[in-house]
């Protein structure tokens, strides 16, 4: 599909808007991108950013609890909400009639949630229950999202459980919850987005009708999250009482994601050279030759590319057999980093790379719901929204020496090695460190 003509404008009380026209089906996505995450919560509220987006679905001063549900559902639409490092989004998608509705609902949520002790007691149960049933009683639950950072990082906002532990949740109070809305639930830190089947100037309309009079509060100043990177080699030791194999994770800093984006494209084409399908080089070594381990993986960023600004993390992950150590693995990892280092990919297999990123990224804007909430997080993270349109043209020119660099910068003295235990199990000779955790209870 021929990419969308933006449209971006910035409200009175500062919520920022990004229109998106495309009539080839009758549908509408609207999403609504807050400015926080959980490196902005409170030391003494991990997973407070989850927890607030789950009591935004609870109903408003106009709205009882579960009209949101019922008013998105009658409408043959759908909706949904998640949290990440630096921003939380909601979203609609539904007959494009059904526009107004979507943008009366999130303007009265931005106005004015409903704020309950029984509408908080109830969804900290609810967060509970998501983390025992994704973290705690789950082989690998927690691998290695909520597991390497503390390794990995120094400070509080890149380093604690974005989770949660159920200790900081319980504690959670109404006037915790009244100073996060205050602080940034603001139109001014936040981007509302329209996808889809619509007429320009019908949108505007509604937007001002329904935005428009939401009250202007300051966007809060955003502190940097920077720290310096690793000096040396970090280990750290988790035992997991349902994982049937030991695992480990490796970490790295990455280049800058938002003023250095060739740098981090570099680093995305890496991690498909390294374990990208069955002829990748760290599959075809360690699945196939050596066989080292059962399975791996690469990636940049905990939950993905493009969800966080600086720092960010470069993650290679595997599992292997018990007879296998952790020195073994990383020795195989740092010899094919080397050779990559040294010889950059040929333009066969780059091609083969960068190819398959270019498909994935158009097949994602071809679903509305993927390019809605593109769009808005690339106007928040990087105050462009239209990047998201030029990011296969920017992929198919990343070059071989550019991959070589970023071979060349995942350092074994400036990394975090995670090591996953299952329980009973002896060491296998890593000797690393134990590291405390802050994060879910086991």
């Amino acid at each position: 599909m021929a990419d969308p003509e933006l449209v971006r404008f910035t409200l009175d009380n500062g919520l920022r808007v990004v229109l998106a026209p495309d009539a080839t089906a009758p549908v509408v996505g609207v999403s609504v991108h807050y400015d926080v995450g959980f490196r902005s919560e409170p030391e003494g509220r991990t997973g407070f950013a989850h927890l607030f987006e789950h009591l935004m679905f609870q109903g408003s001063e106009s709205l009882e609890k579960l009209a949101h549900f019922r008013h998105v559902q009658s409408s043959g639409g759908t909706f949904n909400g998640s949290t990440h490092p630096d921003y939380t989004d909601y979203f609609e998608v539904l007959p494009a009639a059904a526009l107004e509705r979507a943008l009366f609902l999130e303007a009265d949520r931005m106005r004015a949630p409903k704020l309950t002790q029984e509408n908080l007691a109830n969804q900290i149960d609810v967060v509970k229950e998501e983390i025992r049933l994704n973290v705690l009683n789950r082989p690998y639950g927690g691998f290695p999202w909520i597991l390497l950072p503390p390794v990995l990082y120094q400070t509080f906002p890149n380093a604690h459980n974005g989770y949660g532990g159920f200790e900081d949740l319980e504690q959670a109070s109404l006037d915790d919850c009244a100073a996060f809305f205050d602080t940034y639930y603001s139109p001014a830190n936040a981007v509302l987005t329209v996808a889809g089947d619509f007429a320009e100037a019908n949108a505007r309309e509604l937007i001002e009708k329904h935005f428009g009079d939401v009250p202007y509060r300051p966007a809060p100043v955003r502190p940097s999250f920077a720290e310096p990177v690793p000096d040396g080699e970090l280990r750290g030791e988790e035992t997991d009482p349902h994982a049937p194999l030991p695992a480990l994770a490796v970490g790295y800093r990455m280049p800058d994601p938002i003023n250095d984006v060739d740098g981090y494209l570099a680093h995305l084409v890496l991690a498909g050279l390294l374990t990208d399908g069955d002829g990748s080089r760290l599959q075809q070594r360690l699945v196939h030759r050596e066989p080292l381990v059962v399975d791996i993986g690469a990636g940049a960023g905990l939950f993905g590319p493009f969800e966080a600004r600086d720092p960010d993390t470069f993650t290679i992950t595997a599992i292997h057999p018990p007879d296998v150590t952790t020195e073994q693995v990383l020795a195989a990892l740092d010899d094919e980093l080397e050779k990559l280092a040294a010889n950059p990919p040929d333009e066969q297999e780059l091609r083969r790379v960068t190819a398959r990123w270019e498909s994935s990224l158009h097949s994602e804007h071809d679903r509305l719901v993927s390019r809605t909430l593109a769009l808005g997080a690339f106007e928040l993270l990087y105050g462009d929204a239209s990047l998201v349109y030029r990011l296969a043209d920017r992929m198919a020119a990343v070059t071989a020496e550019a991959v070589s660099g970023a071979a060349k910068s995942l350092r074994p003295d400036s990394r975090a090695v995670l090591v996953i235990r299952p329980s009973g199990a002896e060491p296998n000779g890593a000797e690393p460190s134990a590291t405390e955790q802050e994060g879910a209870e086991q």
